[in-house]
């Protein structure tokens, strides 16, 4: 099923601009006003998608199965945060990105997220029981 264009060096970047609802204390990851650690990832996450979104065969999709990310550094409420994610590897349906976080100059987080390319009817069918 992998297609041909979806191939290492594919890269994309999103923007966060830091809301209350953002916060650590918002989403349950502790009690301070910055941005939360389930944010961060999410974040991420939404930058490798955007890298492989006009690549990808028709009906798939790819779903994320592994995050390594290291939060390095707090975000305040009205700053905004870029993601940018690039593939590295293509290995079969496995995708393997590196990501960072960065605010200004600053690392706020990087890492590394896998994600596996499928159909993407069979897996919704699949996670709703039908057989």
């Amino acid at each position: 099923m992998p297609d041909q264009t979806v191939t290492p060096g594919l890269s994309a970047r999103v923007e966060l601009t830091v809301t209350d609802a953002d916060t650590a204390q918002a989403v349950g990851s502790g009690d301070v006003p910055v941005l939360g650690t389930p944010r961060v990832v999410a974040l991420a996450e939404a930058a490798t998608v955007a890298a492989t979104a006009r690549h990808l065969p028709p009906g798939s999709t790819t779903v994320g199965v592994r995050v390594e990310l290291d939060h390095r550094a707090p975000t305040p409420v009205g700053r905004t945060v870029i993601a940018e994610a690039r593939l590295d590897e293509v290995d079969g349906r496995r995708l393997v990105f590196t990501v960072g976080v960065t605010d200004g100059g600053e690392t706020v987080a990087q890492g590394r997220v896998e994600r596996v390319l499928l159909d993407r009817q069979r897996f919704v069918e699949r996670a709703a029981g039908t057989p």
